[in-house]
């Protein structure tokens, strides 16, 4: 007997009806088409600064292969965290259940993406920088979330790094092997969005008491900060010449990248709101994740 529910169901079914394999479906042995960028020119996070117009378009394309290993690595390394909260979360839990069979699901797709991650950084030829080790120690505390939060800051994780990838996909002007990593990791990802919300709003539809309240809206606002203040490592910027913390000091003013963190964040943030995860008591720490925008 399956104990179902609606939403599980139906991912269980997308699931079987459209899933990927890496290992089959990315052409691991192509090599790079000269002159085309590895993400989006427009989101490389020097963009539009006196820095980026002195870079020659060789740098300027060298620079978007680091910033994208990052991204992608950092991604990897966030997919590890959400599989031990994935995995806490079914410890125990009646396996006849649609859900806990969604969740094993879902981890099993996360552990494709990570090494589909780990095999596009090597096929690059680019270091897989991951978070500083400061935030890496961080990390190791992310077990402790539970309840809402552990789906707060699943979409926290999830959705902006989705909003870029959906535009990255569809840039003719980008490398097959970051198009088609997208593709993948976008068609799945859908659905861990999906369980994401519905489990926050299901946790949410819960009495909470006004403590337990705030301390998931701190957690969800330092995770949206840490997500978006690691994208993009500082050695990527030594990479191409610059000075890494002088690079990083000059992207992390640049008007223009905080308008693409923005953008990341801008379908996320009316859900967490809607679901009382944002609070004006964590204002200063949302807007220096930068994935809400300037007053």
């Amino acid at each position: 007997m399956t104990i179902t529910d609606p939403t599980s169901d139906r991912l269980l079914r997308s699931t079987a009806r459209q899933s990927y394999d890496p290992e089959v479906d990315l052409d691991w042995d192509a090599a790079p088409v000269e002159g085309l960028w590895w993400m989006q020119p427009e989101r490389v996070s020097l963009y539009g600064t006196p820095t980026w117009d002195r870079l020659s378009l060789e740098q300027q394309i060298e620079l978007s292969k680091h910033e994208v290993a990052s991204i992608m690595s950092v991604g990897l390394w966030f997919e590890v965290l959400l599989m031990q909260l994935l995995l806490r979360e079914v410890y125990g839990a009646d396996p006849r259940a649609a859900r806990t069979q969604y969740a094993l699901t879902e981890i099993g797709d996360e552990t494709r993406h990570s090494v589909m991650f780990g095999r596009a950084i090597a096929a690059m030829g680019a270091p897989a920088y991951g978070p500083r080790p400061a935030v890496l120690r961080i990390g190791r505390l992310a077990p402790l979330l539970h309840g809402a939060s552990v789906f707060s800051a699943t979409l926290v994780g999830e959705e902006p790094l989705d909003r870029w990838q959906r535009e990255l996909m569809k840039d003719e002007r980008c490398q097959p092997l970051t198009r088609m990593a997208s593709r993948i990791h976008v068609t799945e990802e859908a659905r861990h969005v999906t369980f994401a919300r519905e489990e926050l709003a299901a946790a949410m539809s819960q009495k909470i008491g006004r403590t337990q309240l705030r301390l998931h809206q701190n957690l969800t606002a330092r995770s949206a900060y840490v997500m978006a203040r690691s994208l993009v490592h500082p050695d990527c910027y030594a990479a191409v010449g610059l000075d890494p913390m002088a690079a990083r000091r000059e992207a992390l003013g640049n008007e223009h990248y905080r308008a693409t963190l923005a953008w990341m964040g801008e379908k996320m943030m009316p859900y967490l709101t809607e679901h009382g995860m944002v609070s004006e008591k964590d204002r200063k720490i949302w807007r220096a994740s930068f994935l809400v925008p300037r007053d």
